[in-house]
């Protein structure tokens, strides 16, 4: 009973600090992309719920690099708290050692791990999904709500439109008045009996098609006097929503966005080599990441204990340099699978391995009651500053 109410203090001790770091690392990253959503619903008009789907679909993509992330500070900071405070010492003088105490770390490193596997594998690539989609809506309502008769419409980059008249329920235009600025210096006079826009969802187009009309168009080389005029019985006018909305959109799918099925699929259908290897990498990403926090629940408990010297403010700087370590190795093994052809099986997996053993070693010097004399000297390194601007005061 007792061990279960140590397990269950060391837990707590561990979850406030994750939870706390999770909503403020999120928020950090989110950040940049919440200005720019912002700045769609009050510069181009896009309804707050439309906006506030995009901000939901954006979460998953953030979480699975904020939950290790979190859980790393939450173990450094709890495990670094208990010694603090001398409750370690007790902990061993009780008869629990440090391979009991992790116990519970590697219980809720696990419920971490599932979480992130489920972001990764599951919720994430349908929530990229979603997210593209939802753009597209955003574009194509903005494209047929936008449009109002009588009014000269810039929404279209490029493209000035007027329409004499509108019949909102069919969103048929009538009387149709283009200036087409996009090729040339001298603009392009459109005018059209009718038109309207089309979406193509599969394909993620917005088109105007107009019909029974003319094109008016001087060459920019060649006499002077020279004059076009094109008649069309339909002309087609891909439309550009502006960079906030298609830059997302004009693009192939991506491999983040792809089911774990899709990926073997596409991987088994690939042409090229290189393409065959970024599949690859995807894969073995999906599945490694999900068991970061069990890494880092070896590695935080023995810096933990030992880095307790140092604060809080220490505590967060550590979980910063080794998670950026871990992310960076393995982003670096990502380029080296890909660009320099390497199997993407051993130089994947590489950086987990190098951290878990890591972790392992620290551990072990944890339990033999052995200090790493390395992160005594690097912990120093602020106070020994702190004393020498003290010195000269």
């Amino acid at each position: 009973m007792a061990t279960t109410r140590i397990h269950r203090y060391i837990t707590r001790e561990i979850a406030v600090p994750t939870l706390l770091g999770l909503v403020i690392f999120t928020f950090v990253l989110l950040m940049g992309r919440i200005l720019k959503l912002v700045e769609l619903v009050i510069n181009k008009g896009v309804p707050f719920l439309e906006t506030a789907k995009l901000f939901c679909y954006l979460l998953p993509a953030f979480l699975v690099i904020t939950l290790p992330l979190a859980f790393l500070l939450g173990v450094l900071l709890g495990f670094g708290r208990l010694s603090a405070d001398s409750e370690i010492v007790a902990l061993k003088s009780s008869g629990v050692g440090v391979y009991r105490m992790i116990k519970p770390v590697i219980g809720l490193g696990l419920l971490v791990a599932l979480a992130t596997a489920m972001l990764t594998l599951l919720i994430e690539p349908a929530s990229n999904t979603s997210f593209r989609n939802q753009v597209f809506q955003i574009a194509s309502s903005r494209a047929s709500i936008g449009i109002q008769a009588r009014v000269f419409n810039d929404e279209f980059d490029g493209l000035l439109l007027y329409a004499n008249e509108l019949d909102e329920r069919r969103g048929v235009m009538e009387g149709v008045f283009i200036s087409d600025e996009r090729v040339g210096k001298t603009p392009s006079v459109i005018m059209a009996e009718r038109g309207r826009v089309l979406s193509d969802r599969e394909n993620r187009i917005l088109t105007l098609r107009l019909e029974n009309g003319t094109i008016h168009r001087k060459p920019s080389s060649g006499d002077r006097d020279a004059y076009q005029v094109i008649g069309f019985t339909t002309y087609d006018i891909n439309l550009n929503m502006g960079h906030d909305l298609t830059t997302i959109e004009n693009r192939n799918r991506k491999e983040n966005e792809l089911s774990l099925a899709e990926l073997r699929q596409m991987r088994s259908e690939a042409e090229t080599d290189s393409d065959r290897r970024s599949f690859t990498v995807e894969l073995h990403r999906r599945f490694i990441l999900p068991l970061a926090p069990l890494v880092f629940a070896l590695i935080g408990v023995p810096l933990g204990i030992q880095s307790h010297r140092s604060g809080r403010g220490g505590g967060f700087a550590i979980a910063l340099v080794i998670f950026l370590a871990y992310y960076l190795l393995l982003s670096f093994a990502e380029t080296l699978a890909v660009e320099a052809g390497i199997a993407p099986l051993p130089i994947m997996w590489t950086p987990t391995l190098l951290f878990s053993a890591a972790g392992l070693y620290l551990l072990h010097l944890a339990a033999m009651e052995k200090r790493l004399v390395l992160l005594d000297r690097i912990v120093g390194i602020p106070l020994w500053v702190r004393r020498q601007f003290r010195g000269k005061e």
